[in-house]
């Protein structure tokens, strides 16, 4: 009889332990897709750091979003605040706009579930969630995963780590990892709301278009700006710079560099000295948004557009691949992940 009493108490001990004991891998996943299911939105801030280089980019991140497919990400570089844009979704559709410049793509696009983004609380738990043999650690403050990741553009940065708070499990920090294990692009955040309230008109292109929605003042004249042109690092096809054309525009100035190799491209830079007309409409793209890690482009079959500060580039070729057009344009801005 007292064998059977102390087997039970051993038992029952063991039980009491384990219930007290760290979540598992799985507990912590359907966790986090409770608190998915049940918030109605958030608001989030963060800092990102893009290490290509020797010289880190920082950006400063606001992130909205309103159940079920509402999304505003501004993304606004410290040193180059004339070239924050904001992606956008709502019910019509998917945009990416530069107030400073008046520019705005609208996509048919399946953003943001198409690929990883390191910036939204959804993304980060769907990765998670599909990723069968993702690592798991638990820290004294976190709960810590390894997962792949879904870039369809590039096979650069293959993993990342994602850390959650393990009192809330809100998301704390998330490090883009390249072949070699080592970071790229660090996401801090630093706040994060739960269930916020939105103005009627938060998620719309007409008031995200304004100068009010960056929160900092954009182009109105660039009379003390100065131009000069830029040249793709990367050499792809043997292609070599074969003419040089400049011109003078209503706004500005426009160059066009002409490449000729194995696989030829053109790449126009036009430099915008005053700021160019709005557009009554937003330019329909067949493309998608595609991050560059400085910016967000617009990526076709055959032409990439972006946007960096008073300048528009686009990149245009009916023999480079989507994956070449991406190289050369973050190689323009000395940004290439290799």
């Amino acid at each position: 009889m007292k064998k059977k009493l102390w087997l039970f108490l051993v038992a029952s001990l063991i039980l009491v332990l384990a219930a007290c004991g760290e979540k598992s891998k799985e507990d912590v996943l359907k966790s986090l897709e409770k608190n998915m299911e049940q918030m109605s939105g958030y608001k989030a801030q963060a800092t990102m750091s893009l290490k290509t280089g020797e010289d880190a980019q920082k950006y400063n991140i606001e992130v909205w979003h309103k159940k079920k497919d509402y999304y505003r990400v501004l993304l606004n570089n410290e040193k180059d605040q004339k070239g924050s844009q904001i992606i956008l979704r709502n019910e019509d559709g998917v945009y990416v706009l530069t107030p400073a410049l008046n520019k705005s793509f609208k996509f048919q696009s399946e953003w943001p579930d198409n690929s990883s983004q390191p910036y939204l609380y959804g993304s980060l738990v769907n990765d998670v969630k599909k990723d069968q043999d993702a690592s798991f650690t638990i820290t004294d403050n976190y709960y810590q995963f390894e997962t792949k990741t879904n870039y369809q553009n590039s096979k650069n940065l293959p993993y990342q780590e994602i850390y959650f708070d393990k009192k809330d499990l809100k998301p704390v920090m998330v490090k883009v990892l390249d072949k070699d294990r080592k970071p790229v692009v660090e996401v801090q955040f630093t706040s994060f709301e739960v269930d916020p309230k939105f103005s009627d008109d938060a998620f719309t292109t007409e008031k995200n278009m304004t100068s009010g929605a960056l929160g900092i003042p954009v182009m109105a004249q660039q009379s003390d700006a100065t131009f000069s042109v830029v040249y793709p690092e990367s050499v792809i096809g043997n292609a070599e710079l074969e003419e040089k054309k400049e011109v003078d525009t209503e706004n500005g100035k426009r160059v066009v560099l002409t490449y000729k190799g194995d696989k030829s491209y053109t790449l126009i830079q036009e430099f915008y000295e005053t700021k160019p007309t709005s557009a009554t409409v937003p330019m329909a793209s067949a493309g998608e948004p595609v991050n560059l890690g400085f910016t967000v482009g617009a990526l076709s079959s055959s032409t990439l557009e972006w946007a960096q500060g008073g300048t528009e580039f686009i990149l245009a070729s009916d023999e480079l691949t989507k994956e070449e057009m991406i190289e050369i344009a973050q190689s323009v801005q000395g940004t290439a992940v290799k």
